[in-house]
Order: C-alpha cells, then sequence, then structure tokens
C-alpha cells in the first residue's frame, strides 16, 4: 500500500521525482502523467504542476508527440557539492562501528541480483558502463521498528562466495574483509533525501518525509573501488555523528537513537 502524500502535494512529488531524476532512474523517458498521477494517487493536473517544476529547473525536456525525458544531470553522491560534508573516513575505525552498532538488529534483504551498471555506478566502481555487477537492497530493523534502507553495489568478482543468507547475517563491508579484501579508505557524502515511494513504503514514512543519507563509496588497499552504497537513514531513530581531528582525520559513527533502543 503507497503511503499517503503529506501537503503540499504536488511540490512533494516534485520532490520525489526530481531526487529520483538526480539518481538516474529514468533512463529513456519519465513516466506517462497517467501513470505517475496512479502512482501517486492524485489527479493528472497535481502531476501536471510537478512536472513543470521539473521543466523549469531543467531536468526534464517534453516533447509533444513523443514524451517527457531526462536531461543529463551529475551525480551528487560523486560530484560534491558546498551542500554536502564530505570526508575521507578511516575505515577501520568504521567498519568496527557499522559492526558494533548493527548487533541490536535484524536485517531483511529485499533484492540481491546482478546487473548491468547504470552511468553512476560503472563510474563510481571505476567499470565500463553496463559492466556487471551486484546490486543488493537491504531494510534494516530494529523493536521499534525500521531504521534504514541501504543500496550497495558491489563488483561482480569479489561476491562470488557472498550468498543472499549472508547478506542477512553480517554488513558487506565485513564479508568483503573476510573474502581477503583489504580495506583501505572510504570517501562519504552525508546529505538530506526525501522518501519516494518504495523507500517511504519501507520505512513506513510520508512520501516526501526527510531522511538522513550517507553515501560511501570504499577503496581497497590498492584504491581500487570495492563498495558503493547509499543508505537512507531515518533520523528519529539513527543518529550520525563524525569526529574531525586538528589534522583532518574523520571518526564516523552511527548508532541507534539511544531513547528509541530503550524505550
Amino acid at each position: 500500500m503507497t503511503p499517503r502524500l503529506p501537503l503540499t502535494k504536488y511540490h512533494q512529488i516534485y520532490l520525489v521525482l526530481r531526487e529520483q531524476l538526480l539518481e538516474g532512474r529514468f533512463a529513456k523517458s519519465m513516466p506517462a502523467e497517467m501513470e505517475l498521477a496512479k502512482q501517486f494517487s492524485v489527479g493528472r493536473v497535481t502531476i501536471r504542476h510537478a512536472m513543470e517544476k521539473l521543466v523549469a529547473e531543467g531536468l526534464i525536456v517534453r516533447i509533444a508527440g513523443r514524451g517527457t525525458f531526462p536531461k543529463p544531470v551529475t551525480y551528487p553522491g560523486l560530484n560534491l557539492g558546498t551542500s554536502a560534508l564530505t570526508k575521507p573516513t578511516r575505515l577501520a575505525g568504521l567498519m568496527e562501528n557499522i559492526v558494533s552498532a548493527t548487533r541490536a538488529t535484524t536485517v531483511k534483504v529485499l533484492d540481491w541480483r546482478t546487473i548491468d551498471a547504470p552511468e553512476d555506478v560503472a563510474l563510481a566502481l571505476q567499470v565500463p558502463l553496463g559492466a556487471s555487477v551486484k546490486k543488493a537492497i537491504r531494510l534494516r530493523s530494529s523493536r521499534e521498528g525500521p531504521l534504514s534502507y541501504i543500496i550497495t553495489y558491489v563488483p561482480l568478482h569479489l561476491t562470488k562466495d557472498m550468498a543472499r543468507r549472508d547478506l542477512a547475517a553480517k554488513p558487506i563491508l565485513q564479508l568483503l574483509s573476510e573474502a581477503g579484501v583489504e580495506l583501505g579508505r572510504a570517501q562519504q557524502t552525508i546529505s538530506a533525501r526525501q522518501a519516494d515511494a518504495r523507500v517511504a513504503e519501507a520505512l513506513g514514512v510520508s512520501i516526501g518525509s526527510a531522511l538522513l543519507s550517507v553515501r560511501r563509496r570504499v577503496f581497497d588497499a590498492d584504491d581500487r573501488p570495492v563498495q558503493w552504497l547509499e543508505g537512507l537513514y531515518r533520523p528519529d531513530r539513527y543518529e550520525y555523528q563524525l569526529e574531525v581531528s586538528s589534522i583532518g582525520d574523520v571518526d564516523a559513527r552511527v548508532s541507534m537513537r539511544e531513547e528509541k533502543a530503550r524505550n
């Protein structure tokens, strides 16, 4: 069941579609107005207002008799703007913290399959466009309910010993390390995102709700990308802390909010 939209509807739909465009979800063309109206349970006029905002922003172009098409976009997780907080991260401490933070949670693996790398994933993992990569979607929950929705991409040759059940039991970084990958460094981008229909339903929030977005690209000791992910976190149940030293080192900590964990 699709979660209800908060007001204002057309603006919330605009925000969701904007996020999807920036992610490259619409590779060839946008869905028709009728299809979007059905997806969001609104009238075509509401969809039309949202699309007009996207046209005005230069994200889409409408061609009479042919349809609506996305314009080329940059990828915020790779080309970092001033609105994002980005620092190289000490990976050993981060992995230790991730493993510790996941002990009181459970994971449901929503997707685990081989795909052809789209442009943003190919760029992040430094593989040819269309190369085979593994995609995982995991939903992490605590006793209080869903916490995070995590999409991960890994080069195919690093996943030959990984099974779906392994992803439910251990973080992918831990699985890579156990498979013999010597982890090196990580790049992270922290920003805000709005929940689209799919993510909103999984996390139990309204479409357009604010989420904490953590994009992370992990490299091995030879500086080759081995993981590219985006984690979408409910800010009422998760907090993300960074400690920056005087020499620029960063320690990242992910944790459940203590008041939620105790209730």
